[in-house]
């Protein structure tokens, strides 16, 4: 992949038709954030889409395959579904990323698509601690175990409506973990929004 296609992609990311980075019918695998129950969590959480068909493949487009058109796109979602998860002003918190994914796919991704998000401040004050591992085949007590004690905070966000920012939520174990270290932290997440929501209830 050249420079160039990052700037001008020839093809939709999500189904590969020619001409644009998303087309309008993967664009509406996306919709307006759904209410979704994950356990242990705390915060109301929110979804734009179940983690499946287009928007999965435009996730992992613009993730890991370097699509960064994508990333107005993705912005612009948000900043649509920020009015429905709490009044502004809004700050949102991306997600950490481990240090050695960030730099394969030249920087934090959600760090990324929280800077496009015009109407909300951008709060990056979350980080992991080194020992972190992918959680790909984790399991739930894995995962946890993963994040325990090594998401760190630095700095406070702003006042205003707090909202962690991630891509994909499975079983809530990053989110749990962000949420209990903002609140040690003296923080309150008022709410989690996710891109796509890869748990069994998608939609409520």
């Amino acid at each position: 992949m050249t420079a160039l296609d990052l700037l001008l992609p020839s093809s939709c990311a999500g189904c590969d038709r020619p001409g644009v980075a998303c087309c309008a019918t993967c664009l509406d695998a996306f919709g307006p954030p759904s209410r979704i129950q994950v356990p242990g969590v705390g915060p109301p959480v929110w979804a734009l889409a179940a983690y499946r068909g287009p928007a999965r493949e435009l996730v992992l487009a613009f993730k890991e395959r370097g699509a960064r058109a994508l990333v107005a796109w993705f912005g612009a979602m948000v900043a649509a579904a920020l009015v429905a998860v709490g009044p502004k002003p809004w700050t949102l918190i991306p997600a950490p990323s481990r240090r050695s994914a960030a730099r394969e796919r030249g920087g934090d991704h959600m760090l990324r698509i929280a800077r496009a998000v015009e109407i909300a401040q951008v709060a990056s004050v979350l980080r992991l601690a080194p020992g972190v591992r992918d959680s790909v085949g984790l399991g739930v007590g894995e995962r946890r175990r993963n994040l325990e004690g090594r998401v760190l905070v630095h700095g406070r966000p702003p006042p205003g409506t707090t909202v962690l920012l991630d891509d994909v939520i499975t079983t809530g174990a990053t989110a749990s973990a962000c949420v209990r270290a903002l609140r040690r932290a003296g923080v309150r997440t008022n709410a989690v929004l996710v891109l796509t929501s890869a748990r069994p209830n998608p939609s409520g």
